[in-house]
């Protein structure tokens, strides 16, 4: 942090009004507004934006000084679904859909509600003034967002390989090869990971394999299960030992992104039916 500055430091030190530079920062897409304030989206991490805490202000974002605000990318216009969706030659519904499954966005009676991660990818949550529906919109950046094409990629049932734009997890499907089949068609990793995947298939739980975290970091989750939108990773493997370490960092990820995980560890494999039911119930999802 000894080289970053505050906003309003950096507003002083080129001569702008604070309320100036909060703006142009939005409309690069470097910030967002949420509830309790100014939140560092994916792109301001990009350009060395980060959180730190303050023993008497709290959190708040610092910046290098030197900063570059690139507001070349942007119109300033903000995007509906069905204006990304037309460019990606979808209907507006199913990129609503894609974003619902990414956690970008939930749906409750009265519309779209924008979450937590999605304020980090540029949603701004917006109210139909007649019917008082909930809607959101979108800084433009997202049409140009890794995790969106990807999933618009593997929706569209094109070769998600070939688009992949980081040959480390190519490496790491290499390295530990999908060998074992599950009862729902699955090929996963691990005697561990099939006990796993076949306890949610025979309890009628839908589930996703090999899923990647909805951020710039690649980082794949052993499962995601959308119907509580929760995280399930299972720390063993056929081949090696997780370290603590790694555990850490991997866990760091999920807490720094507010991703909710269930955890499963090698000794709870034979008794999932003892453990799965209760941490499944957190996130409103039954075991049969």
């Amino acid at each position: 942090m000894s080289d970053k500055i505050s906003t309003t430091a950096l507003a002083k030190s080129r001569e702008l009004d604070a309320k100036q530079l909060f703006t142009e920062l939005k409309f690069a897409g470097y910030i967002n507004r949420g509830d309790e304030g100014w939140i560092l989206t994916e792109i301001g991490a990009k350009f060395g934006g980060e959180y730190v805490d303050h023993p008497k202000f709290g959190q708040f974002i610092v910046w290098p000084e030197n900063l570059l605000i690139d507001s070349t990318a942007t119109s300033g216009k903000t995007l509906s679904a069905t204006q990304i969706g037309q460019r990606f030659s979808l209907h507006g519904k199913k990129i609503n859909q894609l974003l619902q499954e990414l956690g970008w966005i939930t749906k409750t009676e009265d519309g779209w509600h924008v979450s937590e991660s999605g304020l980090t990818v540029g949603g701004y949550q917006r109210e139909d003034k007649e019917s008082s529906n909930q809607f959101v919109v979108w800084h433009d950046s997202i049409v140009r967002n890794k995790r969106l094409r990807q999933s618009v990629v593997e929706f569209s049932g094109q070769d998600a390989e070939a688009h992949a734009t980081d040959k480390s997890l190519s490496s790491f499907r290499q390295k530990f090869e999908a060998k074992h089949r599950s009862l729902d068609g699955h090929y996963v990793r691990s005697k561990g990971e099939l006990v796993i995947d076949n306890w949610l298939y025979m309890n009628g739980i839908v589930h996703a394999y090999d899923r990647q975290l909805p951020i710039e970091q690649d980082v794949l989750s052993d499962f995601y299960l959308p119907t509580g939108k929760v995280y399930l990773q299972y720390w063993g493997t056929d081949a090696v030992t997780i370290s603590d370490k790694e555990r850490e960092a991997i866990k760091a990820v999920y807490e720094q992104h507010n991703f909710p995980l269930i955890e499963v560890f090698p000794e709870q494999i034979e008794q999932l039916d003892d453990v799965l039911p209760a941490k499944l119930k957190e996130f409103g999802i039954k075991a049969y």
